[in-house]
C-alpha cells in the first residue's frame, strides 16, 4: 500500500481529465496563452490548446490547473 501511495505522489506523467465544462491538466510545464476564448499550455511533448467561451482558471498549482467555461475543443500539438 505504501508503494502505491509513493507512486501516486511521485507520478509526473502528463494527464488531462475532461469533465462537463471543466478540464483538469496535471504536470504541464508553462502557460503560453491565457485568454477568455483560448488557453494554451506547454507540456513535455508539445502543447495543449483549449478553445471555448468564458474560459477561466479556477485552480492553479505548481503543476496542475483547472479550467472552467464553455469548452468547444481540446487540441494536442
Amino acid at each position: 500500500m505504501l508503494n502505491r501511495l509513493k507512486d501516486y505522489i511521485n507520478d509526473d506523467s502528463f494527464k488531462i481529465n475532461i469533465y462537463k465544462n471543466k478540464i483538469n491538466v496535471v504536470n504541464y510545464l508553462d502557460i503560453i496563452t491565457l485568454e477568455e476564448s483560448r488557453i494554451s499550455l506547454k507540456y513535455q511533448q508539445g502543447m495543449i490548446i483549449i478553445k471555448g467561451n468564458n474560459l477561466s482558471v479556477n485552480k492553479l498549482l505548481d503543476n496542475e490547473i483547472l479550467i472552467t467555461g464553455e469548452i468547444k475543443s481540446v487540441e494536442l500539438e
